[in-house]
């Protein structure tokens, strides 16, 4: 009981995760751009070590408003990018952006007091010692962003199934940019709490249990949810138990149900989903 207890904070910062995480997971597994999270995430950890380097605390507003401000204006030109360069593949891309951003993180490392603590923070999270008050503000921005996507989610579907050509380029471009945005702002409050690695595995580790599970897009959604915080409350025991680091053992935890999952599914994903009716 005292462990619970002790637990309790982690334990709803990885309910409220795997969530969100996991929804939007489905939509990258689905989009073919996997490795944009993490892409984001370090341009999110670049954006919060610019604004330490200026004189800002970790995790005060200002470093966080860094934090939030450069990754709008990468998922924003992403975003846009799709549309301006399609001989390009966004995987490109997404390789340059992360390549960048990790690379001007490590000439800055020297420059910040403690860079390699924050560096090695930003990959592995901390989410053993997050608040209630972390939880609160996660929990209102998370609900108001589910909110804004219930209201768009049928096209957000038709999008992330490939069937970009039934919406007028106009709307395809708001569209684009209202969800790349909100999964910006979802990625950068995740990754102070979760680390690069975690948040990472959050989408596509769950998502990607379920496409060997069901094609429909609802059950979808849920499953992610439930695998991703299972796996969650096993790593975090096991890694209080055993004196792990707990951002890694969630992420291996994660990996090896995937692992088991395809090993023993009986229904391929066939790269399809419907449409919730």
């Amino acid at each position: 009981m005292d462990t619970i207890l002790f637990l309790a904070a982690p334990i709803t910062a990885c309910l409220l995760l795997s969530g969100i995480l996991g929804y939007f997971g489905n939509h990258i597994l689905s989009r073919g751009v996997i490795f944009v999270d993490i892409a984001v995430a370090q341009v999110a950890a670049l954006g919060t070590m610019i604004g330490i380097l200026l004189g800002a605390n970790e995790g005060s507003l200002f470093s966080s408003l860094f934090s939030l401000g450069f990754t709008l204006i990468i998922v924003s030109a992403f975003a846009i990018s799709k549309f301006k360069h399609k001989e390009f593949s966004q995987e490109v891309i997404i390789g340059i952006i992360y390549c960048m951003a990790l690379a001007a993180a490590m000439v800055m490392v020297d420059m910040v007091t403690g860079g390699s603590n924050f560096i090695q923070k930003t990959l592995t999270g901390a989410i053993l010692w997050v608040t209630w008050k972390d939880n609160l503000i996660l929990f209102i921005i998370f609900s108001v962003i589910l909110l804004l996507h219930m209201f768009f989610l049928k096209k957000f579907i038709k999008i992330s199934q490939g069937e970009r050509d039934s919406f007028p380029l106009s709307e395809l471009r708001l569209l684009e940019l209202v969800f790349y945005i909100t999964f910006g702002i979802v990625v950068v409050q995740s990754v102070k709490i979760g680390g690069i690695f975690m948040v990472f595995m959050y989408l596509i580790g769950p998502a990607a249990m379920t496409h060997f599970i069901t094609e429909n897009w609802r059950k979808r959604f849920f499953l992610s949810w439930i695998f991703g915080f299972l796996g969650s409350l096993i790593g975090l025991f096991v890694s209080f138990k055993y004196s792990f680091s707990n951002g890694p053992t969630i992420v291996c935890t994660l990996g090896l149900m995937l692992f088991f999952i395809a090993l023993f599914s009986k229904n391929p994903n066939k790269h399809t989903a419907q449409i919730i009716e």
